[in-house]
């Protein structure tokens, strides 16, 4: 096997696997252990560099890092219940314990460049595209069709979920580097916009459509049948403050959980989620469908909608087909009729949220931007660009809808493309990410990082009493880790991005590694293929998806494996090894956005 390239960024990047998988790639540990060191504005700053929302991402991001979580792998190996670090809302953390960190972000560019940008909607994709661009004295344009910015942030997220003060601060945080945002503009026409000569325009309008169940019924009950997340904007805005007393929810995703715990709040004493897919199979996120039970709603599956009924215009409840999974000798899922008798739900109110489409009656088709078969503009992955060289697409708006830390990445690199494009180079060149390793000895068997493994589980975060939250629609339900809570969540993180770095030159070979390492996986072998490698370390290396970090040749001519899937990153190795081979070296990995190099980074004195 080949020795492990320890330079390249990617390596070890991949190795902090949260981090890895983070759209944004937010330095996780880094924040984690500035909140256990009681550092919270510094923490918070490390986020909103890289994710722009910590506050409201704390609180309602999707948390694609935490199933990456190396902590959940190695509690897995050891035959108990695998329970990530409480990433998200260690997040929430920073941004609720912070000082007033104004004065540490980037001021209005004194200097304009010359270069005009208008972003299209005020949601998180062009948001970020405009924290990016304005430090580096771009001019930009925000338009929205609503009164304030924020766009699904404000209008589809229920305010006990997300207070609409942590709202107003983050995204003021972006509209005070100097945005010009023109609200209650909604833009009807992109040939008319580029028109008005700005340089570059990106469209981050969202995915503002909800899809329509088209069943008998539909048209002569519709003054009941409501769209869900049209349906969350009129509560959002204070248009409507009431329902039904019996609610029917149809869909299994995110928008459907705020339908129904929004519902119990507005008078909906009865309020049922029906869904045409088994439980394990609905888009929500866990923990959502969790706090939708916790407040007594129940969740029926395999139930396929055929009718609404109605009595002289009035809807009086819905018609179900009951159905059942099969499975074809592929594994393929099909939804087939159970046998059972149609059932029949009283109901006064009926919420679809059964999904979102993009809808862009506003984009001319003679502008040379091409769309696909699906009406989605042709968008490059990589740049965010459309055919129409100009126009850059980020968000929903994209490649359809997905959550806020998305929309946020997407953002981050149309801003890299548009920063290019109006310079006048190569969009298609991406700068590399930043890194540096720094080793963190103190002493012999001393390190400037906690080191030592808890084996506490989770903590749950603290709820809202039920008969509390449930009596207005904007009291928020989770408080929150405090300091002591959040300190404790913190010390559960294994430090991951601390690297265990080896020197093959200054090995002897002695096993002491091997002998101390609490996870077994230091092996010193015979080189040969990965496959049969794997195979042979003292712990077998199963998870094919995390490297191997290979040693070159020792002076027996054997080499060192370590398996990077279950290390805890404890350092023991370090502290043993008489010869000190390995170190512990900390690799603080740095995306790199627009203008790299041409303004001065935050002050966010993370060592």
């Amino acid at each position: 096997m080949q020795p492990t390239n320890v330079s390249s960024p990617d390596y070890f990047h991949k190795v902090v696997d949260c981090q890895w998988a983070c759209p944004a790639h937010t330095p996780v540990p880094e924040y984690i252990r500035l909140i256990a060191a009681g550092r919270y504005s510094d923490a918070y700053l490390i986020n909103w560099e890289s994710n722009v929302f910590p506050g409201i991402l704390g609180r309602t991001c999707d948390r694609p890092c935490e199933p990456a979580c190396r902590r959940g792998r190695v509690e897995e190996a050891n035959n108990a219940s695998p329970e990530p670090v409480a990433i998200c809302r260690l997040k929430r953390v920073a941004a609720d314990l912070k000082d007033d960190i104004r004065d540490r972000l980037p001021k209005p560019a004194r200097q304009k460049n010359g270069k005009r940008i208008a972003c299209v909607g005020a949601g998180p994709a062009s948001l970020t595209v405009a924290r990016d661009l304005l430090p580096l004295g771009y001019h930009v344009v925000i338009y929205d069709g609503d009164a304030r910015a924020g766009g699904m942030i404000r209008t589809q997220i229920p305010r006990f979920r997300l207070p609409e003060s942590v709202i107003d601060e983050e995204v003021g945080y972006v509209l005070n580097l100097g945005a010009e945002f023109r609200a209650g503009t909604r833009v009807d026409s992109l040939k008319s916009l580029l028109a008005e000569n700005y340089d570059a325009v990106f469209v981050g309008s969202g995915a503002p459509r909800g899809r329509d169940l088209d069943i008998p019924g539909r048209r002569e009950a519709a003054a009941n049948i409501h769209i869900g997340i049209d349906w969350l904007s009129s509560v959002s805005f204070g248009h409507i403050e009431k329902i039904g007393k019996r609610v029917i929810v149809l869909g299994g995703g995110n928008t459907a959980m705020d339908c129904c715990r929004s519902s119990r709040r507005l008078g909906g004493d009865d309020v049922k989620v029906i869904v045409r897919s088994g439980f394990d199979e609905m888009k929500a996120s866990p923990w959502e469908k969790e706090d939708a039970q916790h407040e007594g709603i129940p969740i029926i599956n395999f139930h396929v909608p055929k009718a609404f009924t109605h009595e002289n215009g009035k809807l009086t409840g819905m018609t179900f087909e009951v159905v059942e999974a099969k499975y074809d000798a592929n594994g393929k899922r099909s939804l087939v009729p159970s046998g059972q008798p149609d059932v029949h739900v009283e109901c006064d109110d009926v919420l679809i949220a059964i999904g979102q489409e993009n809808a862009f009656p506003w984009i001319e088709r003679d502008i040379g931007l091409d769309f696909d078969k699906w009406g989605m503009p042709v968008v490059d992955k990589t740049t965010f660009q459309s055919t129409q060289a100009k126009v850059f697409f980020g968000g929903d708006a994209a490649f359809g809808p997905k959550n806020i830390i998305w929309a946020v990445a997407h953002g981050h690199d149309a801003a890299i493309s548009i920063d290019k494009f109006c310079q006048a180079e190569d969009v298609a060149v991406r700068p590399p990410p930043m890194m540096n390793l720094l080793s963190q000895k103190m002493g012999i068997h001393e390190w400037s990082y906690d080191n030592a493994i808890t084996a506490d589980s989770r903590y749950k975060v603290p709820l809202k009493d039920v008969s509390i939250a449930l009596k207005s629609i904007k009291v928020e339900v989770e408080l929150g880790f405090d300091a002591k809570l959040g300190f404790k969540e913190a010390q559960r993180c294994l430090n991951c991005d601390v690297q265990t770095v080896f020197t093959a030159k200054q090995c002897i070979e002695c096993d002491a590694c091997v002998d101390i390492c609490p996870m077994d996986c230091i092996t010193f072998t015979e080189d040969g293929e990965e496959a049969d490698v794997r195979k042979r370390l003292t712990a077998p290396a199963l998870n094919l998806t995390q490297d191997l970090y290979i040693s070159g040749g020792l002076k027996t001519g054997r080499i060192m494996a370590k398996d990077e899937d279950v290390c805890l990153h404890c350092g023991l190795c370090a502290e043993r090894c008489p010869t000190g081979a390995w170190d512990m070296q900390k690799s603080f990995i740095e995306m790199t956005h627009a203008g790299c190099g041409k303004h001065k980074p935050l002050p966010l004195a993370a060592e």
